[in-house]
């Protein structure tokens, strides 16, 4: 099978979109199918792949780091003409989305559509009113399901909201895999011994983009509050974002300011590194569609602390592989607090974590699953029922 990946949002960007579409690329690859991504070209350039295809783009204009497709190529056009694709498989609505939806429909072939993202929650990157945006991006997100042949939802929260507003379009639950041989429990003296803290000191982790979505503010202030009660306690955050500089300002500002390190951008397979090392993971965002960097913690072993909220509560399993709290800084330090004193609830929430990643969360069954969506749409394009 021949499928054309059509992404707003790719490598070398460091997000959970690119990541899912990288991981479902090579996944399709390893099972022997042919993978092309067609996706933006970025400024500071990307290394050369085979069977990536890039549209001429221009910078976001609140997000300069974000490359925004134009979404008009003769040059794609013509190449997906000459490789007689299978299957269409848009990961976006907007701007390389419907020129994927064009390109089907021109060739007769079916279009899949992964809803990876709550678009409502990035209304403040739009500058207008922030309740038309909010609005305006359900509307067109809702509209570009309901007009796909098949849709792809990352978690059954999503797929029951999609539902809610109408979309009669074929929807099925396939979460995002890991390569589990990657992310994997493993000694955490080894996994410390590269990174800038003592060998005993308790770790707490985030990983993720550091922008506003994301509300690291209230992990650097939940620490405050876990460092007041557990000295020796320390914070790495992975990741980069607009807010950089505000919430290392921020962590500046706090009496345990000197056990606070943010380490930046790193690969996505050096990252389990840094689950491996941690003691507890920290998550506050309330945006998540998944929250694949809560399955990645989860599948190297490693208890989590995260928001009572969709997304969040379909990977972690509150008491058993980590704790699900309100949002607010206080009750996610005393959750972190809780578990870094209790060794033991950690050991069996490890155990459990890495259980339900296997479970769940094996790229092979999201290739499989995926696999059988493409067949199921190819169907009802090719048949369709009078």
């Amino acid at each position: 099978m021949r499928v054309a990946l059509f992404t707003n949002n790719y490598l070398p960007f460091c997000g959970g979109v690119p990541t899912s579409v990288e991981t479902l690329r090579a996944g399709l690859e390893a099972a022997g199918h042919e993978a092309w991504v067609f996706g933006p070209r970025f400024a500071t350039g990307a290394e050369a792949a085979p069977r990536v295809v890039r549209y001429p783009s221009i910078p976001a204009a609140t997000y300069p780091e974000f490359a925004l497709a134009v979404p008009y190529s003769r040059r794609a056009a013509r190449l997906v003409a000459a490789l007689d694709v299978d299957v269409f498989h848009a990961h976006h609505p907007f701007l390389l989305g419907p020129a994927a939806r064009r390109l089907a429909r021109r060739h007769g072939r079916p279009l899949v559509f992964t809803y990876h993202t709550r678009y409502e929650k990035y209304a403040h990157y739009v500058p207008l009113r922030r309740q038309f945006v909010e609005t305006l991006a359900v509307r067109l997100s809702t509209r570009f399901a309901a007009r796909a042949d098949a849709v792809i939802a990352p978690s059954a929260v999503i797929r029951d909201e999609l539902s809610t507003r109408g979309v009669a379009s074929p929807i099925a639950v396939v979460p995002t895999g890991l390569d589990l041989e990657r992310f994997r429990p493993a000694d955490r003296r080894a996994a410390r011994a590269r990174l800038p803290v003592p060998a005993d000191a308790p770790l707490v982790l985030y990983v993720g983009r550091l922008d506003p979505e994301k509300s690291v503010d209230r992990i650097l202030l939940a620490f405050e509050r876990v460092a007041s009660t557990v000295s020796a306690a320390h914070l790495i955050l992975v990741g980069h974002g607009t807010a950089a500089h505000r919430l290392q300002r921020l962590a500046g500002t706090l009496a345990a300011s000197d056990r606070v390190r943010f380490v930046g951008v790193r690969a996505h397979a050096e990252l389990a590194q840094y689950y491996q090392a941690a003691d507890v993971f920290l998550f506050a965002s309330e945006t998540e569609t998944q929250g694949l960097v809560l399955a990645e913690a989860a599948a190297c072993g490693l208890p989590a602390v995260a928001v009572s909220a969709p997304g969040c509560e379909e990977v972690v399993r509150d008491g058993e592989t980590g704790v699900l709290t309100k949002g607010d800084p206080m009750a996610l330090g005393d959750a972190v607090i809780g578990l870094l004193l209790d060794a033991e609830r950690r050991a069996v929430m490890s155990l459990r974590a890495r259980q339900t990643a296997e479970r769940l969360f094996d790229v092979r069954l999201m290739i499989e699953r995926t696999l059988a969506v493409y067949a199921a749409a190819t169907a009802r394009v090719t048949h369709p029922v009078p």
